[in-house]
């Protein structure tokens, strides 16, 4: 039986992303290798113990107008915020 990592799809194209269990000098290629395995369309539901604003700008300046972000929730340790391709 073989498997292929890339059929598998959230029925809401919303898919989890937990920085918190990763560790901290791999996140930022874990980040940006999520998002660039999105479809346009599909959204990365991040949540995080801080608010990554040095992060926030490299996204900018790597995805531009290809990516939107929007916050869901920005309390101090629960940060949560919703990255979709476009």
């Amino acid at each position: 039986m073989s498997h292929n990592c890339s059929n598998t799809i959230s029925f809401d194209l919303c898919y989890p992303f937990d920085a918190r269990g990763v560790a901290k000098r791999f996140r930022h290629a874990a980040i940006f290798g999520a998002l660039d395995a999105l479809n346009p369309g599909e959204t990365m539901s991040f949540v995080n113990d801080h608010d990554p604003l040095p992060l926030l700008a490299q996204l900018t300046q790597r995805y531009g107008e290809g990516i939107t972000i929007n916050y869901v929730a920005r309390e101090p340790d629960n940060i949560a915020i919703n990255f979709t391709r476009r």
